[in-house]
């Protein structure tokens, strides 16, 4: 029956384990030895009431009369022959010599096994809690893996709010849910074990009432279980919302300021931060509620000890340490309860983790990728089609690029720019039609390999808080000093580079913060050079720059643009006079093609926007 009140944690824990098992195996010695330690500690505290129960004993007087309702328990009984004579040696008896053995018996014996429990429980928790921060470093790196192997559809429909709750905050959860559960979650049912014997060796009837007791445990257990399990699931929504409109707030800042926002984001963020308390607070009444029941639910069971002694069914002499059981008892069992809430907590955060852990990339690797060769020939769209949803973006486009052409790519906001960018990088593929890499469809060929032969210069200019060197490098991983000063000169980014203070061992900060627009464009553009690849293409690379910054930027890709084949996509028309070819997208599909000047002259589309930015035949 004493496995009663510990059956509602039980399945949380059996779903929690078999969750961190594939991460739990590489730590199961140290595991082993933190269970092994615990439960060494649980059956000292039964060893330490015995001892504590021979010393009362010894120390209490005989009954005179030898009779009487509470009959006395004749000198040594229960105990064998040698625990016996070790007693008489070693401990002090009322009414006895006191000699130097029994003093320091005395001093040494409970001292000892105190310690000893002491050490037990230190190398219980430890060894568990090692275990616990190694499967959640572990976890985290799992997670933060597994989200760099998702395609790029799941990033568009999910907030950054929720991805860093999964990482930091839901591996969190199962770490504590690690180390308060396992290491309490062994302890306590043996410190219950070993009390238990205890208690059964000295008066097994007064032990009965204990497990008419335990059963009653389980109905609040249940009840508050679930309202933590609820709560819970309710502030991690809400953390998730603060954390996306902190993280949307941070990286806006200027426009806050600039249109006196600050309030008004506040105002966003108290709603958010108000809910997370009710539903924190929602969770601390349910868990600190499980206590005071316990405690209530126990004291039922000591108003029974007391009528039972009251009657004189007990020995006096056993009492004291019979309540001290009693106690240890009880603090085992409130112990579990609180187990039982943080495995409901744990549970909800399982949840979220497997949920991520088990979702599949919609680009997927082929089972036997096709070796890529390096580009020679020519890059082919063959009837392309491409839709988010309902939506269909591209609509059946063909176009041939030869190795060495430098394409533009124009068109209205809308009309399938970016996405063919983003199909030639195979970030999505395809719902109908192919892309050719020399004649290989590209979903035949592993991405890693495709990419390997792309480098990428976007609007979007992103660094990382890294030197300027590592910066670079990150176009070529492995790439000497040599080559990131090679590619920097090469983007015309040297010499502002010495100018900063430490030159490239500069840290540019987050986001590149610490430097111009410009600056941060010539570092993109040297990290594309240091890549060395043959395909380059250029996502409106100039479109946020202003013109000194633009003409500077320019230059340095015109000279990336060389003896390479070039797709380049550019609202600001200008950027595209240096191509051999532009190809005019509207809704999807190609509606006009020539040279620069040849479409300026036909009037058509693409001579259109070009009259609107001021652009004339």
């Amino acid at each position: 029956m004493g496995q009663t009140c510990l059956n509602p944690g039980m399945s949380e824990f059996a779903h929690l384990y078999r969750f961190i098992s594939p991460y739990l195996r590489r730590y199961r010695l140290r595991l082993a030895a933190g269970v092994f330690f615990g439960i060494l500690y649980g059956l000292f505290n039964g060893m330490i009431l015995g001892a504590v129960n021979v010393m009362i004993q010894r120390l209490s007087p005989p009954d005179a009369a030898g009779a009487g309702a509470l009959g006395a328990l004749a000198p040594h009984a229960g105990h064998s022959s040698a625990l016996a004579t070790f007693a008489d040696v070693w401990l002090p008896q009322i009414n006895a010599p006191l000699g130097w053995r029994q003093v320091a018996g005395v001093l040494i014996v409970l001292p000892l096994l105190t310690g000893l429990r002491g050490l037990l429980s230190y190398l219980s928790s430890y060894c568990i809690s090692w275990a616990g921060e190694h499967v959640s470093n572990d976890l985290r790196i799992a997670v933060m893996r597994q989200l760099n192997r998702l395609s790029l559809d799941y990033f568009d429909r999910s907030k950054m709010g929720d991805m860093l709750t999964r990482v930091q905050g839901d591996t969190q959860s199962i770490q504590t849910g690690l180390d308060r559960g396992i290491s309490d979650g062994v302890k306590e049912p043996f410190t219950i074990l070993g009390v238990l014997a205890f208690l059964l060796y000295t008066d097994w009837r007064l032990t009965l009432i204990v497990f008419v007791v335990i059963p009653l445990c389980v109905v609040p257990l249940r009840v508050l279980g679930k309202k933590v399990r609820r709560a819970n699931e309710g502030t991690i929504g809400r953390t998730v919302s603060q954390s996306s409109l902190l993280v949307e707030s941070l990286n806006a800042i200027r426009i806050i300021k600039a249109f006196n926002l600050e309030e008004t984001q506040i105002g966003r963020f108290i709603v958010h931060s108000t809910g997370i308390r009710q539903m924190n607070m929602k969770r601390v009444q349910a868990r600190q509620m499980v206590n005071p029941l316990m405690e209530v639910i126990l004291m039922f069971g000591l108003a029974f000890f007391v009528l039972y002694i009251v009657r004189g069914y007990a020995d006096l002499r056993t009492i004291p340490a019979f309540f001290g059981g009693v106690i240890l008892f009880q603090n085992s069992f409130k112990k579990l309860a609180v187990i039982h809430v943080v495995y409901k907590e744990a549970s909800v955060a399982m949840g979220r983790l497997s949920e991520v852990l088990h979702l599949e990339p919609t680009v997927k690797e082929a089972a036997s990728p096709v070796q890529l060769p390096p580009f020679h020939d020519a890059l082919a769209i063959r009837d392309l089609r491409f839709g988010y949803g309902d939506q269909e973006i591209v609509r059946g486009l063909n176009l041939t690029i030869p190795r060495g052409t430098r394409l533009g790519i124009a068109g209205e906001s809308g009309s399938g720019k970016s996405t063919l960018l983003n199909l030639l990088l195979r970030f999505y593929d395809p719902t109908g039609g192919a892309i050719l890499f020399d004649g290989i469809d590209l979903r035949a060929v592993r991405t890693a390999d495709l990419r390997s032969q792309v480098a990428l210069v976007s609007q979007e200019v992103v660094l990382f808080d890294m030197t300027v060197a590592e910066n670079i490098a990150l176009g070529h991983p492995g790439a000497t000093r040599a080559e990131v000063e090679a590619a920097a000169r090469s983007a015309y980014a040297h010499d502002f580079i010495l100018a900063l203070p430490e030159g490239y061992e500069t840290r540019v900060g987050e986001r590149g913060i610490r430097l111009s627009g410009g600056q941060r464009a010539r570092l993109a553009i040297a990290r594309a050079f240091v890549r060395n690849a043959p395909i380059l293409i250029l996502d409106e690379p100039t479109a946020a720059l202003d013109a000194a910054a633009e003409a500077e930027v320019q230059r340095a890709l015109d000279r990336l643009a060389e003896h390479r084949t070039v797709v380049c996509v550019a609202h600001r028309l200008t950027t595209l006079q240096p191509m051999d070819r532009i190809v005019v997208l509207a809704q999807g599909q190609r509606v006009e093609e020539g040279s620069f000047a040849e479409l300026l002259a036909k009037g058509g589309s693409f001579s259109q926007m070009a009259a609107r930015q001021g652009i004339r035949a």
